[in-house]
């Protein structure tokens, strides 16, 4: 929204500044998008004469000329330069404009310097319009009459010198889209008063050859009122230089009085017009549906087709106008037009939006008629209008035409003084939130307050609040702490499962994992690859086909983003989430998860041999390093019975017992990753974070540390087993013999192959394990060593069918 600060006088008397009126639409809620000042690109240049001009004595196109100039202003003595000039009408006796050494040209973009053009001395311009960006003229330099006041700044006689002002209306606002409704708001705020404006008071002379009729179902959705007003005997002549300035500086271009009027009261009143030539309409107008495949040619030149439920303007030629958004070019107003039909009417904001959307049409009149223009302005708008052309282009007005009727949109709400403490922060006096609200026009019963018709965005008690802590201004709050709810130590705002998860994330970054955040949507094949894509994750809306199942798991996201990099050259990657997965429809059925995986090698290339690539016990000890910051005890069962999109043979679950599963780890199977794009291998982790039991003690600080001050004694068991038998079996065996006594197990040897069988027997291997003994009460005797070693021997034969190797 563009306006000149003279024009916004016309409805404020006011003596504020031009920063202080900017800083006020800004607070105001109007931020201010930018401010166009002529005076600070063009106050330097001013009216000048010349004395004389000479041929240059090196250049046959050139100037040499003698200028008069008052560098100071016109009260002030005058000064004579030189400047060598090119344009054909340099003369003696001209009288033009004259930009000083130092000055900025605009046109142009130089910075003036002194020169020698041509072996004589040059100081300063004598300018042309285009140069002072007044229009695209520079066949010569500025011709100004010889009465012209000399030293007067040059936008101060053209009349440039008013401010253009640019404003960012937000579409609850649609009476700020008037020059007035600014003026109102800025009056409220105290930077002047507002400019009362008497209504137009039309008499007609004759009834009008025009009628008007609305469907009674258009009359009920799209257009509750229409008013219209015939003018006889107008002369559609240019407009006057006041009104085709204001217009100009906002960026409009002047076409002819009748037009220029109704653009006018568009941007002063936000009151958009349309005037019909009456000699090219045939019979009365109607107000109905679009049928649909009407056509029409807008004022734009351009040809649109009708769909249903779009808003008509027809004759009984046919369609004549789209309601509410442009007028059809065969009624247009021209040179010619010598009788009017000027219409003002209420047009259905969601109807015209629709409207506009489908026929990517962006005019003015749409602009404000699908945010909601002043219902109850209608009729007084019209008559505005008429009085306007009456003045401008004279004739002889008609009755007013009016269907329908203004809707009613009375409405009334409390106010309580007292909310605007609590909702705002803001101590207001009553009187004060009073005077606020009848400042902006709303009408006052006690404390029932009624909104004006201009302003359909107050809906509420808490929208009475806003306005008057909006004109208050909200710089005014002060900061102040938020009281506490308890003294002493505050309670924990965390969780414990987000504590939890905090520190499996942390612990995963440590490991040298970057985190990844991907989205919870995967497409249907990705979904069913890992056990999801079920009619119960589906999506009902989804934001593309590649993203329309809730996803069953992180490993999705991870490959996918894994893929990207590897497609950009990033081979050794290290990526992990923590973040919901989703088995069902249902919200017990989301699940918190982290994972992780590993793709490439595990450091990069070096001189010393370190580099391997990723494998199963790497993604091992990476999720036992997880679950041990998380709580999970030391002692946890390793076994098989992973889902599906991992490596059969090279995976395992990690359990809290037999049924508690914590997570799984291992390689990922070569189908899932030529489905995803992946070049493995690639091994991961994935834990499930809430499977963790919280201990029952809690406790602050860590448990003290246990030291036995009593021998440990370690012993060693070789045990042939057939060769299908895994180690964890013997390992779970020998933890089981004495777990009071028996601390570590761990396999240390195996003897496989070729030479195992040729001297254990086909099908067979050697496991050699070591046991860690630590007593408790007393040194172990040889005695109760040997008693353990035998349940040791006894327990594992049972478990596996093997035998001490001799």
């Amino acid at each position: 929204m563009k306006f000149t600060l003279s024009w916004l006088k016309e409805h404020l008397e006011t003596e504020a500044t031009l920063d202080d009126i900017t800083y006020a639409l800004t607070d105001l809620g109007m931020e201010v998008e930018g401010v166009e000042n002529p005076a600070e690109a063009l106050g330097a240049f001013r009216i000048c004469r010349v004395i004389e001009a000479l041929p240059h004595p090196n250049a046959d196109r050139l100037r040499q000329c003698r200028v008069e100039v008052w560098p100071n202003g016109p009260d002030k003595p005058s000064e004579e330069v030189q400047v060598v000039c090119g344009a054909p009408n340099a003369r003696t006796g001209l009288v033009g404009v004259f930009a000083p050494v130092g000055t900025h040209i605009p046109g142009t973009g130089v910075d003036l310097k002194p020169g020698v053009i041509r072996g004589v001395e040059s100081n300063g311009m004598l300018c042309s319009e285009r140069e002072l960006m007044l229009s695209d003229d520079h066949d010569g330099i500025i011709d100004l009459p010889a009465d012209a006041p000399m030293g007067m700044r040059f936008i101060d006689y053209a009349r440039q010198n008013d401010p253009v002002i640019d404003i960012a209306i937000t579409p609850n606002r649609p009476d700020a889209l008037g020059v007035e409704g600014i003026a109102r708001d800025l009056a409220a705020r105290g930077l002047g008063v507002l400019k009362a404006k008497a209504p137009a008071a039309i008499k007609g002379g004759f009834a009008s050859p025009v009628n008007v009729s609305i469907d009674a179902d258009v009359q009920e959705k799209g257009c509750p009122v229409f008013c219209g007003r015939v003018i006889r005997g107008v002369k559609n002549g240019p407009s006057p230089r006041w009104l085709q300035d204001r217009l100009k500086a906002i960026g409009l271009r002047p076409i002819s009085a009748l037009v220029d009027i109704t653009n006018f009261f568009t941007f002063d009143r936000n009151r958009p017009l349309h005037v019909f030539d009456v000699a090219r309409v045939s019979g009365d107008l109607r107000v109905h549906w679009a049928e649909g495949g009407e056509t029409l040619v807008a004022l734009d030149d351009k040809e649109y087709t009708f769909e249903p439920g779009m808003m008509a303007i027809s004759d009984d030629n046919g369609v004549e106008s789209i309601a509410g958004v442009m007028g059809g070019l065969a009624t247009g107003c021209t040179a010619e037009t010598t009788d009017v039909f000027v219409e003002s009417a209420y047009w259905d904001p969601v109807t015209i939006a629709a409207t506009g959307r489908r026929l990517k049409i962006n005019s003015d009149a749409r602009y404000r008629f699908e945010r909601g223009v002043d219902p109850a302005f209608t009729p007084v708008g019209l008559d505005l209008a008429v009085a306007m052309i009456l003045d401008l282009c004279g004739g002889e007005a008609s009755d007013m035409v009016v269907a329908g009727a203004v809707p009613d949109t009375a409405r009334s709400y409390r106010l309580d003084t007292a909310r605007v403490s609590s909702l705002v922060g803001m101590d207001i006096a009553a009187e004060t939130q009073l005077q606020t609200l009848k400042a902006l026009g709303f009408t006052l019963d006690g404390m029932d307050v009624s909104p004006p018709t201009w302003r359909p965005d107050v809906q509420g008690p808490a929208d009475l609040v806003e306005e008057i802590a909006r004109i208050a201004s909200l710089t005014g709050l002060q900061g102040a702490p938020m009281p506490r709810v308890e003294t002493g130590v505050t309670r924990p705002v965390l969780t414990p499962m987000q504590r939890r998860e905090a520190v499996a994330r942390r612990t995963t970054a440590a490991l040298g994992y970057n985190e990844c955040v991907t989205y919870s949507f995967v497409d249907q094949a990705s979904a069913a690859m890992f056990g999801g894509g079920s009619d119960a994750t589906m999506l009902a809306n989804p934001i593309s086909s590649e993203m329309s199942h809730m996803r069953p798991s992180l490993l999705p996201g991870l490959l996918q983003a894994a893929s990207r990099n590897q497609a950009r050259g990033s081979a050794d990657l290290a990526l992990f989430e923590v973040g919901p997965v989703f088995h069902g429809g249902e919200p017990e059925d989301q699940e918190m998860m982290l994972t992780g995986i590993s793709v490439g090698h595990t450091v990069p290339r070096d001189a010393h041999g370190s580099r391997r690539p990723v494998d199963l016990y790497d993604a091992k000890a990476d999720a036992e390093a997880v679950l041990a910051a998380i709580g999970a005890p030391a002692k946890l069962m390793i076994r098989r019975g992973c889902s599906g999109w991992w490596h059969p043979g090279r995976s395992a679950l990690v359990t809290l017992g037999p049924k508690i599963v914590l997570g799984a780890f291992g390689e990922l199977h070569p189908k899932v990753l030529d489905a995803l794009g992946v070049k493995g291998p690639v091994v991961g982790f994935a834990i499930h974070i809430a499977n963790l039991p919280f201990p029952k003690a809690k406790s602050a600080t860590r448990p003290a540390l246990e030291l036995s001050a009593l021998q440990a004694v370690d012993r060693d068991f070789a045990f042939v087993v057939d060769k299908e038998v895994e180690a964890e079996a013997i390992l779970n065996a020998a933890r089981s013999a004495d777990k009071v006594l028996i601390g570590e197990v761990a396999v240390f040897d195996q003897f496989t192959g070729a030479k195992a069988e040729a001297q254990m027997g086909a099908g067979k291997k050697s496991v050699a394990i070591t046991v860690h003994l630590q007593p408790v009460a007393a040194t172990l005797t040889d005695k109760e060593i040997e008693a353990v070693s035998a349940k040791i021997i006894t327990k594992v034969t049972a478990a596996t069918g093997g035998t001490l190797r001799g």
